[in-house]
């Protein structure tokens, strides 16, 4: 058994103790995932996207699909299947981070939810098996029957609708038609996004970094970096060394960032999140410096 599981009066097994989970307002499920994902076209689509919006974008199996960040703000998730394979489709507007995962448990689909709960200000979810929990930035389950386990990340990317639409116009672009009435084009966060308020505590913060800066977060053997985002648009390519192992980032004109190790030829799946939410959960991890 991982020594980190631990196992609460009531028998339930659990990583991170039911007491540091915060009430982020909305109960279990009042931030309503999105079960049954419909698409329009881009033409349809640039309708009522600006140009300027963020989007969390995937091509997977050469399938591209595209979620704009105006839907994912008041759903925070997508239960989807991309190509026959079931796909959870993430987004934390309080930590800047979407991120895909497969919603594969044990060779069975798994949809998954919001608790309604937070952990280092980050979402945490819940899979409709077994009541699980699970944080969304690192895909750990943190309290309940599958506590240790964790789900496998595949590349998603954030970038601006209008970057994407020019590269890739024949997209899939997830429809307002989300059987839900909400201000989708409204941001309820306002200017959050910016601000160096951190809305809820969290176990570890460095200040040195502004809390809201957006970085991609790495992992390489155990080994955490982080570089930033405005490093790698001002540079375009990044190569780096990390517990001995070299890399190079590459940021396109489509703003698609991509993280290659050199030694074995593989993409290593990055995430972008804002800083503070990173060093919540990786207290150890290094900072790229120019």
């Amino acid at each position: 058994m991982n020594p980190e599981i631990k196992v609460d009066e009531q028998g339930v097994k659990y990583i991170v103790h039911p007491n540091k989970l915060m009430k982020g307002g909305p109960p279990k499920d009042g931030i309503p995932s999105i079960d049954n994902p419909k698409y329009v076209t881009v033409s349809d689509a640039d309708e009522w996207i600006q140009d300027n919006e963020l989007v969390l974008a995937i091509i997977y199996k050469n399938i591209k699909r595209v979620y704009p960040f105006q839907i994912l703000v008041w759903h925070e998730i997508v239960n989807d299947v991309i190509a026959g394979d079931p796909i959870l489709i993430t987004y934390c507007p309080l930590c800047g981070s979407g991120i895909a995962y497969e919603r594969n448990i044990d060779g069975e689909a798994v949809e998954f939810g919001t608790t309604g709960m937070l952990y280092n200000s980050n979402l945490v979810m819940y899979d409709r098996k077994t009541d699980t929990y699970w944080t969304q930035i690192d895909g750990k389950a943190i309290i309940g029957e599958l506590t240790g386990r964790e789900l496998k990340e595949i590349s998603i990317d954030t970038v601006t609708w209008g970057e994407w639409k020019e590269a890739h116009p024949d997209s899939e672009i997830l429809s307002q038609e989300t059987g839900y009435i909400r201000s989708y084009g409204k941001d309820p966060y306002g200017n959050y996004y910016e601000d160096s308020f951190v809305m809820f505590p969290v176990e570890n913060i460095d200040r040195r970094i502004h809390p809201k800066t957006v970085i991609f977060g790495i992992e390489v053997d155990s080994k955490y970096k982080a570089y930033k985002e405005v490093d790698l648009k001002e540079m375009g390519t990044i190569e780096d060394m990390v517990n001995n192992v070299r890399i190079r980032l590459t940021r396109n004109e489509a703003g698609i960032v991509r993280i290659i190790n050199l030694d074995t030829g593989e993409e290593i799946v990055k995430e972008r999140d804002f800083w503070f939410a990173w060093y919540a959960f990786h207290p150890d991890t290094l900072v790229y410096e120019r």
